[in-house]
């Protein structure tokens, strides 16, 4: 068998169960690796569910839109279609990635398999925790079988953190390793600190500590449970963001700012601007916002299970506590009040600022290059 290296230009088929317009963090991983691969020469392939508003292409690669189901609350669920089987084979990829495989991923790794083609499957959604809070408790056994079976389907699985890994390992999925992600440093950085934005955030009150949360806001979000920030005197709380909760959160939550959807150059200020980051969220597999608030140098307050566990370094870079409970909230904003600002910046800084993409996504195409000479390379031959 001829020889794979990096230096091998591959082509890759990418089903992703979430993508553009939608962003959230699926799709935010994806085009992070086509980002990667048109840097790199490498050719893809995207199948992605229709979507209003959709682009057609990424970085120069064709995007093949699925009819996709709209269920409220949630993002649009591709359907399996005989003319994507059609077109991945004649793409004639040397492997296939799948997104945060469902029902589409799931029926792609099963003629994948039938096809001989190495599928690689990336870990990175809680369908039994969701469907827990959208009142789908009778679904959590199917859907953790479902999930299990759908990555068994695949030559290998990546995970983004321990219990992500625990989780998949004890649903019989074999072949898990862990790959977490890479957060932009340059872009999220202490130097972003804007004043100016803190003051019109702060308004008359510049001594209260400002105390955000950042992401999709969405019930498994539990954002109901910053009520009693909300309340308090001394913090002004700021909800960056948007999503099918928004109306009932500002009823529910009266003194926070709502700013709506933030990107780019005001997304990276407004982490930087912030005292304390805030996620409640209990189901995250992994958590990019709490990477992109440590390395904007700002410590983290989150719950103390699922990916943050990997993230916060508890008493050091933030605090891992149930955030259901207001009074745990209160002791540990208590606590980060009282530590030197200054210190507490450039330790959350130094504690993700080497988790670059590039040695992320080099880390990728060493899990494909390895599935790929474990089977027989077939018809899609490898191009120097």
């Amino acid at each position: 068998m001829k020889e794979i290296t990096q230096l091998h230009k591959l082509r890759i088929a990418v089903v992703a169960e979430s993508f553009l317009p939608q962003i959230n963090g699926v799709t935010n991983s994806v085009l992070r690796i086509l980002d990667f691969f048109e840097k790199n020469g490498h050719e893809a392939l995207i199948i992605a569910p229709e979507s209003n508003g959709g682009p057609t292409e990424y970085a120069g690669f064709e995007i093949l839109r699925v009819p996709a189901l709209n269920v409220k609350g949630l993002i649009p669920i591709g359907l399996p279609q005989q003319f994507a089987k059609a077109r991945v084979l004649d793409f004639n990829p040397n492997i296939i990635h799948l997104a945060s495989p469902a029902i589409l991923g799931n029926y792609v790794a099963r003629f994948a398999k039938k096809n001989e083609i190495p599928t690689l499957s990336v870990y990175q959604t809680d369908l039994a925790g969701f469907a827990n809070h959208y009142g789908f408790q009778i679904a959590n056994a199917t859907l953790n079988k479902f999930v299990g079976k759908v990555h068994s389907n695949s030559d290998r699985t990546l995970a983004p953190s321990t219990s992500a890994c625990n989780y998949l390992n004890q649903l019989g999925v074999q072949d898990v390793e862990l790959w977490r992600r890479g957060v932009d440093s340059e872009r999220f950085s202490p130097d972003k600190r804007d004043e100016e934005l803190r003051k019109e955030l702060l308004g008359n009150r510049p001594d209260r500590t400002l105390i955000g949360y950042i992401g999709r806001l969405a019930h498994e979000k539990r954002l109901e449970d910053l009520i009693s920030l909300d309340d308090q005197d001394d913090v002004q709380l700021v909800i960056v963001g948007d999503g099918p909760t928004r109306a009932r959160l500002e009823r529910k939550l009266p003194n926070a700012i709502f700013t709506g959807f933030k990107n780019g150059e005001d997304l990276a200020r407004m982490y930087a601007s912030l005292d304390i980051f805030i996620h409640t969220g209990q189901d995250e597999t992994f958590c990019q916002s709490i990477q992109e608030a440590l390395a904007s140098g700002v410590p983290v307050i989150a719950p103390n299970s699922g990916g943050p566990i990997d993230l916060v370094e508890n008493g050091k870079t933030g605090y891992l506590i149930n955030t259901g409970n207001p009074k745990e909230i209160k002791r540990v904003v208590k606590l980060i009040q009282q530590s030197d600002a200054t210190e507490l910046r450039q330790v959350t800084r130094d504690s993700v600022v080497n988790r670059t993409w590039q040695s992320i996504n080099q880390e990728l195409i060493s899990h494909y290059l390895e599935l790929i000479s474990m089977k027989k390379i077939g018809p899609a031959e490898l191009v120097a």
